[in-house]
This record gives structure tokens, sequence and C-alpha cells, in this order.
């Protein structure tokens, strides 16, 4: 594991310095190739910029791990010696260390005789658009029957050494919205003779928050967050025209669809309470991650029985991640590995530009992997 461990450290670092966006990452696979093909295993290329490996059990069942691939734009201030080569490009959400583990699980799998079948998946564009929703509609997944599907996620909130998971809704659905109220201009002192965009506006998020706070469980979490609002020119003229730009996120289908139609309703009344006209444009983005029950509980298990390791049911997070299309289509489960440590001054959150660990709980996922192979007979 020693060896495995030091590997690990080296890919983290090698991919560190090559930081690329979605679809854009042409040296990362060059160099994940480079590694895959050394360990003795014949990968293919998926996606345009992906990489898969089968690994055969003869068996009728397949199980995936999947790692991202993609960076940030973010311009890095770390200040290590392996600093991102690519000037306004970061590896700053732990895709670098994500692709090291995989990396390491397939060194640790060399030689070893499998009693099921294992698809390994680098996955380009987690950060936008969503690479996996382009792997699962190759169908891959399909055509080598995976039956459940891991993935990991580097976690600054939590401390080294702790595992931490939930079964359920996990990660939330995403979407963001656009909403343009238009009024009528006229002036200030003759308010009668317009129609007031802003005054819709401040309504309208008087009923988001009631949508919220009254009409949805307060044990169902969701959120609709209007993060930025443009309207007028001057002080005494009455705007024709308000924006508003938000975020919405919930755990189900079913919550989400309710927040944007009681959100179309809100604009209904609207227009014909004050006159105005209002368009809404939605893009959805990623499936909630919802946590497979039995698999949960398999993670519990092996964490709890691994020395170094603490395991920690922990409450859902509100970030998106585009690992719920494969729950769509599959049984799975995502789980965080800790990284804060204080000492170290490993502090800083995910797509901030100071992010970084400690490569020794890299392993950590890799004993997590390893563990699930023998729990579920993947593996002697």
């Amino acid at each position: 594991m020693e060896k495995i461990t030091e590997n690990m450290k080296k890919y983290r670092r090698n991919l560190h310095e090559i930081p690329e966006l979605g679809y854009m990452e042409k040296k990362t696979q060059t160099y994940l190739l480079q590694e895959i093909k050394k360990m003795g295993y014949e990968p293919e290329i998926i996606c345009g910029t992906g990489i898969y490996v089968y690994l055969d059990g003869n068996s009728k069942e397949t199980y995936g791990f999947r790692t991202d691939m993609d960076a940030l734009t973010i311009l890095e201030e770390t200040g290590v010696s392996y600093e991102s080569k690519h000037t306004g490009l970061m590896h700053a959400c732990g895709h670098d260390g994500h692709m090291a583990t995989l990396l390491g699980f397939m060194d640790y799998l060399r030689g070893k005789k499998l009693k099921k079948n294992i698809l390994i998946i680098f996955q380009p564009a987690e950060e936008g658009p969503g690479g996996a929703k382009d792997i699962v509609t190759s169908g891959i997944l399909e055509k080598y029957n995976v039956v459940g599907i891991f993935g990991l996620h580097l976690f600054p909130k939590l401390e080294e050494g702790i595992i931490g998971c939930r079964a359920g809704g996990f990660m939330a659905k995403a979407a963001e919205i656009n909403i343009v109220i238009r009024g009528k201009s006229g002036h200030g002192g003759q308010p009668h003779l317009g129609v007031d965009s802003i005054q819709a506006a401040g309504k309208m998020l008087e009923g988001f928050n009631l949508i919220t706070s009254k009409f949805i469980a307060p044990f169902d979490p969701s959120i609709i967050a209007i993060g930025k609002i443009e309207g007028g020119t001057i002080r005494n003229i009455i705007p024709e025209v308000t924006r508003m730009e938000g975020t919405i996120r919930a755990f189900s289908t079913e919550t989400f669809n309710f927040i944007v139609n009681k959100i179309r309703d809100i604009a209904r009344g609207m227009e014909l309470s004050y006159g105005v006209e209002i368009e809404i444009d939605l893009a959805e983005g990623y499936p909630p991650v919802i946590n497979d029950r039995e698999y949960y509980d398999v993670l519990e298990d092996v964490v709890r029985g691994e020395e170094k390791l603490k395991f920690q049911e922990i409450d859902p997070e509100m970030l998106a991640e585009d690992f719920g299309f494969y729950q769509e289509v599959s049984r799975g489960l995502f789980f965080f590995v800790g990284t804060k440590n204080e000492d170290l001054g490993y502090v800083e959150s995910l797509h901030n530009s100071k992010f970084n660990f400690d490569e020794k709980v890299l392993e950590n996922g890799l004993r997590v992997y390893r563990g699930i192979c023998k729990k579920l007979g993947i593996l002697d």
C-alpha cells in the first residue's frame, strides 16, 4: 500500500499542474492513458476526452467506479511547487485527487482475481455541462450491465480520516432561473401612468420565500436563492424592465417541480395584479444524488472496520454533482473523503484559489474502494 500511496501523490501533483476545462482535457487524457497503459491495462476513449477500462471478472454483474477530470477557471494562489502551469485554470475542486485515487485503485487491482466485473470511468466535464449525462447516453452502463456505481469527493468541511455520507437525498438537484419583468416606464411623480416592474419583483421575492417556508415540509430541504436583481436607470423614472437571476435547489425531482410550478403561479398572479409581463427561463442542471440504502450500509460497515478511518452520517449538501445522472440508470453511492487539517492550513473551501490537501488522504478513498469490493464479493 505504501508504494501505491506514493504513486498517488505523484499522480495528483502531475495532474494538478495541467488543469483543463470540460471536454478540453487533452493533456489530462494523455497523461492518464500513459499511466493506465504502464499498469498493463487496455483503456478505451469515450465522449471525446474521457476514458474507460473494463475488467472482466467472468460475471454477469459489473460494478462501476467513476472519477471526474476537469478543472475550474480560477487563478491558483496555493504557492505550491506543483502549481498550475495553465494560468487562470486550477484543480480547485479536488478532481486531481479523485483521478489519483482511481489510478491508485487500478494499481491495487493489478494481478487480483476478480469475481465480478469492474468498469473504471474517467469522466470529463463534471463542472459543466455535465459529462456524466453523456457517459450514460453512450450506453456503456447498459453494455456492461452495471448494477452499481460508486464515486467519491474530497471534502474540506470534514476532518482528515472521516468518511461522510448519508442514505437517500445527499446532494441537490440544481437549476438556474432567470426572470424578466416588463412593465411601463413613467415619471416617478406620476406613478399611476406607469407600471412598476421593480414593485412586482419585490412582491415576487416575498412569494418565493413563502414557497419554501409555508408550502414545503421543513424536513424536505429546498432553496430559492435570487442572487442578482437589475432594474431602473435613474431615481425618478419608473423602471420598465427588471431582471432577476437565481438558483433553485431541492433533494427530489418532485419537490423541484413543485417549486417551479409555484414560481410560475406567482408570476401569473403578478401579471394579473400589477399589469406586468413576466418571462421565466429555467436551465435545469444536474439531478439529485440519491444514495442507495444497501450500499450506504456497506460503506458504513467498511469504514467502521478500518482502524484509520471514522464514519460520519452527515446532513444533505445543497451542492450539485452530476453523479446523479448515473443513479438515474443504476443503483449508486457517492461519499465524501475528509481533507480538513487546521495544523497544516488545509481549511479552504472547494472552488477556492487556495484549496489544497495532504495527499495521504487519497489512501482513505482507496481503502474504501478496496473494502467495498470485498464486501460486495467483487474481490476475495
